[in-house]
């Protein structure tokens, strides 16, 4: 299996990495519905024991709950991967999601972390969303401070632009970038990854299989059927007129897929890592089964004339 390094880090990054959004569980704003988490942390168990070697999380993730989950999955295990998680997101008393990056504010959200964690330092801290604008520079400040502290390893940022990335790059050196990318939504590719590249940051691409439409198992029946409380039963990309083009593309990747005895998901995930300046892709794992539906896109490359394929029926 081959590795990257990740930007002007340290590390050596296996292809995919394990998600843990939906590891959050249910009951808060931008949930999955509801999650076991005996079902998660045999998820990381399934993704540890084939070599992936990191996880990304966020503290909002289930307000707390997905980086507990996290702590528990690696209690006792030799083999420690990478962890990965984010701030910028704190919440109230109310469980109201905030936007704040305010110096105190990271510090309090760091030091949370590091306990629900269970860890001493944290591998990359990322600002999980560049927002309110007028204090990305605050925000930033703050992870360059925890980082020279030894409180955090790496730094990086999540779904910022080209010009969020030059202001914060004049105060700090940028590790990674967190962007949405894959063939439902691949407009990243045309001026953020060549940023990244251009620059030495690294990319770690989130939403690779556009949150489950491109596995060749969703279904119009499974989308109405979504939990109330599943973000995606509003997102466009599962609602007409997107959703009939959606689930002809993953079709299309589920044929390829067949080919090589891989699943469209394994298939959607290949196509995002062929960019160069990808370096590694989030996939989001709720079981063991899951995990065994995804892990081959740790080795798995498309051809030249399927990547051709693909891109025809993204565009028809």
């Amino acid at each position: 299996m081959q590795k990257k390094r990740l930007g002007n880090s340290d590390m050596e990054l296996t292809p995919i990495g394990v998600g843990a959004w939906a590891m959050g569980g249910g009951g808060w704003a931008f949930a999955w519905g509801p999650q076991d988490d005996d079902q998660s942390i045999s998820a990381i168990h399934a993704a540890l024991d084939h070599g992936v070697n990191w996880i990304d999380t966020a503290a909002v993730y289930g307000l707390g709950h997905s980086e507990e989950v996290v702590a528990r999955a690696l209690e006792g295990r030799s083999n420690k991967p990478y962890v990965f998680t984010k701030c910028a997101r704190p919440w109230n008393e109310k469980r109201e999601i905030q936007k704040v990056l305010k110096r105190d504010s990271i510090r309090r959200e760091c030091e949370s972390s590091l306990r629900r964690l269970k860890v001493d330092c944290i591998d990359l801290y990322q600002i999980h969303w560049p927002e309110p604008d007028e204090d990305l520079a605050e925000g930033w400040e703050a992870l360059a401070r925890l980082k020279e502290e030894g409180k955090v390893r790496w730094t990086g940022v999540s779904n910022c632009n080209v010009g969020q990335l030059e202001r914060c790059r004049a105060i700090a050196p940028i590790t990674s970038l967190q962007p949405p990318y894959s063939a439902v939504s691949p407009e990243t590719q045309d001026a953020l990854l060549p940023y990244c590249q251009e620059h030495g940051i690294g990319a770690i691409v989130y939403s690779p299989m556009k949150s489950g439409l491109l596995t060749g198992k969703m279904t119009r029946e499974r989308v109405a059927a979504l939990p109330e409380d599943d973000f995606r039963r509003h997102a466009p990309a599962f609602q007409e007129p997107q959703l009939t083009r959606n689930l002809a593309l993953a079709d299309r990747m589920k044929q390829i897929g067949a080919r090589h005895g891989r699943s469209a998901g394994e298939v959607a995930i290949a196509w995002t890592l062929r960019h160069p300046a990808v370096t590694a892709a989030i996939v989001g794992m709720r079981s063991a089964e899951q995990t065994a539906g995804v892990v081959g896109a740790l080795e798995f490359q498309l051809t030249a004339e399927e990547i051709s394929e693909i891109d025809a029926a993204r565009r028809a």
